[in-house]
């Protein structure tokens, strides 16, 4: 493996950094204390084609690889969470799905305008008494003619109140053998009638960030609309799962990065004793854990990314990404809350919101405990990765700039 990045990645990299640094830290403070979306932020992120990175060009995206969306997703979340939240759902969990499940015909209409970021998504799994438990949940659909028609409610979910299009999981067969062979998904559009949504408000943290509930009374959903076979619902979620483990894991390290940055920072200016807190050793040695799993983070992401790129499966690794990486970033934003003393305990500096955005991140896409549980399934030879009948694509720099 060769994680020396190209030109191509740089570029997007740097691009992408000097959007975060230059149009949203200066008023990322205001709209965290506000608990508001930044107006301005998914318009354009669209613009500048962030939205559709990993993309082909015929499909709308910009026609970079997966590492490049790591990478964009890992500057994005050193400035604020809610901003990769954005590449979680509407890329990820979303558009991401699409193009690896979807037809073509259904590519053309849901991944073309999600990739130019003309329309936004979300993805829509977790109900209000089913988190973990994807195979346990009670929104259901059913089939009526050329439509289905989907009842039920969803809970925690990303940019429910600004998408437009949502890839939904529900039951289909309630008399299915297995929980998990009764289910399908299907990409719904929100502004159709019986579709009611609102937002949570009063959370920890990625206050910055739309997150919310979607109603379904009787929402009449075309067949054509379905992705995949009934039945698949369950093993396109997991896929999609994967897609957005990757942009948590990647974003985390952003924080881990972000944090150290900052505390290096402080620790050079702030003198206690007669000379810069930087030179006592306790302090060197939380600056030292942070800049070791900052590699770490780094590295596992990478790995994954790469993988991608090779075609190959990456479950395991990016549940180890994940994992890692999330708990790192609230570890390390803890301990420069710590360096920073009492300051640190202000939202006057950055660190405080990063602890406070980094716990979100231990819990959804799959939580810390689940991550566990799937790593410990493949170290005793439990789990194994099963061929799908649609695999992500691996990249393909020809096709991809067609």
């Amino acid at each position: 493996m060769d994680f020396s990045l190209s030109q191509e990645q740089q570029m997007t990299r740097n691009m992408v950094r000097d959007f975060a640094q230059k149009e949203i830290a200066p008023v990322i403070r205001e709209y965290d204390r506000k608990q508001e979306p930044i107006p301005f932020a998914l318009k354009r992120m669209g613009e500048l084609g962030i939205l559709g990175l990993p993309f082909p060009v015929r499909y709308g995206g910009a026609g970079m690889d997966y590492i490049a969306w790591g990478l964009a997703c890992e500057e994005l979340e050193a400035v604020d969470t809610s901003l990769r939240v954005a590449m979680s759902v509407h890329t990820g969990l979303c558009a991401m799905t699409v193009f690896q499940w979807g037809t073509e015909e259904q590519k053309q209409k849901f991944l073309i305008p999600l990739a130019k970021g003309e329309k936004m998504g979300c993805g829509v799994f977790t109900e209000p008494g089913m988190g973990s438990d994807v195979a346990a949940m009670h929104t259901s659909a059913r089939r009526d003619g050329d439509f289905y028609s989907l009842n039920g409610e969803k809970m925690w979910i990303s940019l429910a109140s600004k998408a437009d299009f949502a890839l939904v999981t529900v039951k289909t067969d309630s008399s299915a053998r297995k929980a998990s062979e009764g289910l399908s998904s299907f990409i719904v559009d929100l502004h159709s009638p019986g579709v009611t949504r609102g937002d949570i408000h009063g959370k920890l943290g990625v206050r910055a960030g739309a997150t919310g509930w979607i109603n379904f009374q009787d929402v009449r959903v075309p067949v054509e609309n379905r992705i995949g076979e009934e039945g698949e619902g369950f093993k396109i979620t997991m896929s999609a799962f994967d897609h957005g483990r990757y942009t948590v894991a990647s974003g985390a390290t952003g924080i881990v990065r972000a944090a150290l940055e900052a505390s290096v920072s402080y620790a050079k200016s702030r003198t206690t004793f007669g000379k810069p807190i930087a030179e006592h050793q306790l302090i060197q040695e939380k600056i030292a854990k942070m800049a070791q799993d900052y590699e770490i983070a780094r590295l596992l992401y990478l790995q994954s990314g790469w993988m991608q790129n090779m075609g190959m499966r990456n479950t395991l690794q990016t549940s180890y990404a994940k994992k890692f990486a999330t708990e790192a970033s609230f570890s390390a934003a803890n301990e420069a809350i710590q360096i920073h003393g009492a300051y640190g305990f202000s939202d006057e500096f950055d660190v405080e919101r990063y602890l406070r955005n980094s716990k979100g991140a231990m819990i959804y896409e799959g939580s810390s405990e689940i991550q566990t549980l799937i790593q410990a399934g493949y170290a005793l030879g439990e789990r194994i990765d099963k061929p799908l009948r649609c695999e992500l694509p691996a990249y393909d720099e020809a096709f991809w700039q067609e």
